[in-house]
């Protein structure tokens, strides 16, 4: 809920020093209904603070940082924070300063506005006449002079010596993979002019990047004009030493068959995606070129087609949206998810009728948004996605009913139409073109300052492109402003996919993708209004993340990228789907292969259980332990235990008594349940001797006789040894991390796995871990919806379990914990759709000074005992997890 639905209200005290905030700042600042706004004429205004009002206390926070994107996100600022309780003379001598200020300041209005930017384009339109003044005269230096001084930026030198790795390697292919925005056209020209060729060719899919490109080639390489050519419909300079050639024309037999295959010793394809189509295919294979280079934005297709095949699966390259951002390649931007228009009570959908998407009523939503969230520069220039063509062509003539200048452009739309409407939104006769899906890619239009999306997502790829339309820096704008009305889509959960690059398959780091948006990078920023955060929680929430047909769709773009059968590791390597998920579906990565068709060596039942104990206990890499000793025995068969001690001590792992015989329950099975020693195959897969430790024989013979069973246990611990740089190895648990029952069952060293009578906490050995579902589904029977709650974050209220009083030994182990020398360890989950892991959040003890008898009710509305208490966290909870935690899915 945002401030104003909170009934939050604000006063802001503002001046003009210096003329440093623009009209247009202003106009912002009257825009928020909540906010009073005044300014000073005091001399010399510069002050930053922040003065809060907590009811009981202020808070204040004085120092360097403006009120800008920069200095909040970027900027090394300094900042002090006060608060009443302990410096109450100089907070109330600070908020004392603001009134007398306050008072004697005027109010913000349109009025003045329009009076103050009529001077400050004056003052600006003096500044640019007194620059002018003083250039020093023009003077003419030849084309290939600026070419040579036109640089590459850093991502540029880094991608161009990948690239020349490629060849110095001996390969005469290579894909570049780059985000939208970040140059591929300047970086294939900067390799061009490095590679020299005799002749160059140049594809692109669409006539109007044509000229764009030879344009930004001419640029780079220098050179007369004569010597760039284009082949389009129109234009046939098939004689040009560097011809820039659409596809449609390029492929035309008659035109094809003019060219001796030898022709061009360098060929670049744009947007190579789409290079599994016949005419592609057609074109590649007619050439045989000293080097053939593809780019793109999204490698990733949803038909059969392997681009990466195309290209020998030689990625010279890659930089996807999040690194971009973080080099500032890209234009900054910033994301406002919100809730699109309620038509009848109902959200837009999938199935809203077009006489829906019009209404008056919609049109003046979008009308509302759009001019609250604002854009970047003096007039607004903006890209509009609908979901189909009529709604796009009947919204934009409403549109221009109420005072826009909108075009809309379609499919059907001709390539004149297209051209024409560009240009006009360029030189300003346009505000917007609305348009469904033909500006998803291609089109380059950098002086756009805001994408509208009016349509659901229909995958990461098209939102990624579609907000990449924006993205290009230009002169006119300091970011980009992207407007996602957000309705009842069931793919609503791709929007913090696409956002965050989140390809784990994890709902809950989604949830946290969409409430904690602290990865994006730079002074970008992501915001959802919390209905249309509401609307993405119940899209995850109805999602099945980890059906097959996901699974299997992540398996066949990373063989498809990599040019063979993947294993666990490359998809960790490739930052996609976690192996844990996978394995957790299939119980193994063999049974997974074999699912997805893959030609596998048969492997034993016993085998079979073996890879599955491995994959389901020590692949999550949440102790180190295991793994360093499985290493060992898969090098070497057998290891002296002194110098598995040795291993321990090297990688600073503790090595007590009580882990160590943890350690040997494991693989000995004695740690788990009937069930699940029946599923790892009965027999200890590690034997101890007082001197040493090794594989059981059946597993030597296997692993001996069989590479294809041996690889996929070196994976296993690969993967393993991967994921343990999460945790901690001289500490059972690490903060933040995430743990079931059953884990902590292990890593407190308990003799078996009880998790299924720990219910929300056990005292066993001198430990305690207490489980905590933080938001309790309504289902739940009220004997067992405990209150517990953070008060904040240090001090967790408490409930025992139901049934319980003062007196038990059960509650007096933990109200007397700390002189018993039991350690309480805090687990938390957001609610039960996360699953059985839970964040570990620390240890912490009880404030005997809290401890209650009460009651709670149970299923009749009797009152039975319970026993409340505080716990006091060693460590105050990190803020945006905390945040998390408490806030619930339905927002």
């Amino acid at each position: 809920m945002g401030f104003k639905e909170k009934g939050v209200k604000g006063r802001i005290l503002t001046s003009t020093f210096l003329n440093f905030n623009q009209p247009k700042v202003f106009k912002e600042l009257l825009k928020i209904a909540n906010v009073e706004v005044r300014l000073t004429n005091v001399k010399g205004f510069h002050s930053k603070g922040y003065i809060f009002n907590h009811g009981r206390h202020y808070s204040l926070i004085v120092g360097s940082s403006n009120l800008t994107a920069h200095a909040l996100k970027v900027n090394y600022e300094w900042n002090v924070k006060l608060t009443s309780h302990e410096n109450g003379e100089i907070v109330h001598h600070f908020r004392d300063q603001f009134e007398e200020v306050w008072e004697q300041s005027q109010p913000l209005t349109e009025q003045w506005i329009a009076e103050y930017e009529a001077d400050y384009v004056q003052l600006v339109d003096k500044k640019a006449m007194d620059q002018v003044m003083e250039l020093p005269a023009p003077y003419r230096v030849n084309s290939l002079k600026e070419s040579i001084e036109i640089k590459p930026n850093r991502m540029q030198h880094e991608a161009l010596a990948a690239i020349q790795a490629v060849r110095d390697a001996g390969k005469d292919k290579g894909l570049v993979v780059s985000a939208t925005g970040t140059g591929k056209t300047y970086l294939a020209a900067f390799d061009v002019r490095r590679f020299a060729p005799k002749r160059l060719l140049f594809i692109v899919h669409r006539e109007q990047i044509v000229n764009k490109a030879k344009s930004d080639f001419q640029k780079v390489l220098g050179g007369i004009d004569e010597e760039f050519g284009t082949l389009t419909g129109t234009n046939r300079q098939t004689e040009a030493k560097y011809l820039f050639a659409t596809i449609q024309t390029l492929s035309k037999q008659e035109v094809l068959g003019q060219f001796d295959p030898n022709e061009f010793d360098y060929i670049l394809i744009d947007e190579v995606h789409k290079a599994g189509a016949a005419s592609y295919k057609k074109v590649i294979e007619h050439f045989q070129p000293h080097f053939l280079m593809g780019m793109t934005a999204t490698p990733e297709r949803t038909d059969d087609i392997n681009i990466y095949e195309l290209f020998d699966y030689n990625v010279a390259y890659e930089i996807r949206l999040q690194e971009a951002l973080e080099a500032d390649m890209l234009c900054p931007f910033h994301y406002f998810g919100v809730t699109d228009f309620e038509y009848n009570g109902e959200t837009i959908d999938d199935t809203t009728v077009l006489s829906q998407l019009v209404t008056e009523e919609r049109v003046q939503h979008l009308l509302d948004k759009i001019q609250y969230y604002g854009f970047s520069g003096r007039t607004v220039k903006g890209l509009m996605f609908c979901s189909r063509k009529e709604e796009a062509k009947e919204l934009s003539r409403q549109l221009n009913e109420k005072g826009l200048r909108t075009a809309a452009l379609t499919g059907e739309s001709s390539q004149e139409e297209r051209i024409r409407s560009v240009r006009k939104l360029e030189e300003g006769e346009l505000d917007y073109i609305l348009t469904v899906d033909i500006f998803n890619e291609g089109i380059d239009i950098p002086s756009i300052n805001q994408v509208v999306m009016l349509r659901q997502t229909q995958s990461s790829i098209i939102f990624i492109q579609q907000l990449g339309r924006g993205l290009r820096k230009h002169k006119a704008k300091d970011f980009v402003t992207i407007i996602d009305f957000i309705g009842n889509y069931k793919n609503n959960y791709l929007i913090p996919v696409a956002l965050s690059g989140e390809s784990s398959q994890n709902k809950d780091r989604l949830r946290r993708r969409t409430l904690d948006t602290s990865y994006i990078k730079g002074i970008s920023t992501i915001n959802f209004e919390e209905v249309a955060k509401k609307k993405i929680f119940e899209a995850i929430d109805k999602s099945n993340l980890t059906a097959m047909k996901i699974l299997k769709e992540a398996f066949i773009h990373l063989k498809n990228k990599i040019g063979r059968t993947p294993y666990l590791y490359d998809f960790i390597n490739n930052h996609s789907i976690d192996p844990v998920v996978i394995a957790e579906k299939n119980a193994n990565y063999h049974q997974f292969l074999a699912k997805m068709g893959e030609d596998v060596p048969p492997l034993t039942d016993y085998e079979n259980k073996v890879l599955t104990m491995l994959s389901l206990e020590i692949l999550n890499g949440k102790r180190k332990h295991e793994i360093l000793l499985l290493e060992c025995l898969l090098e070497k068969g057998s290891v002296p235990y002194s110098e598995y001690l040795s291993y321990l001590a090297d990688m600073n792992c503790r090595a007590d008594e009580q882990t160590l015989a943890s350690v040997q329950r494991l693989f000995d099975l004695s740690f788990f349940t009937k069930s699940e020693r029946s599923q790892y195959g009965e027999e200890p897969v590690v034997l101890f001797t007082e001197r040493d430790c090794r594989l059981n024989v059946t597993i030597e013979k296997s692993l001996s006789s069989k590479p294809y069973f041996k690889e996929l246990a070196l994976d296993v611990l690969r993967s393993a040894k991967e994921k343990a740089k999460l945790y901690s190895c001289s500490q059972p648990f690490t903060l933040y991390q995430k743990y079931t029952r059953k884990d902590a069952c292990r890593l407190l060293n308990w003799e078996k796995n009880e998790q299924s009578t720990i219910y929300g906490y056990k005292t066993k050995h001198g430990t305690c871990p207490i489980f905590i579902t933080y938001h309790k589904h309504e289902a739940v029977d009220s004997s067992v919806a405990y209150g517990d709650e953070f008060l904040s974050k240090d001090i967790l209220k408490w409930y025992t379990r139901s049934n319980r009083k003062l007196q038990s030994e059960e509650v007096q182990q933990i109200i007397k914990a700390k002189e018993r020398n039991i350690d309480i360890h805090i687990f938390v989950k957001k609610d039960n759709d996360e699953g059985g892991d839970f964040y570990y959040l620390g240890q912490a003890w009880p404030d005997e000074k809290s401890v209650e008898q009460t009651t709670m009710k149970n299923k009749k509305e009797q009152d039975i005992p319970v026993v409340r208490m505080n716990m006091v966290m060693e460590k105050p909870v990190d803020s945006n997890l905390y945040n998390y935690i408490r806030t619930g899915t339905q927002g």
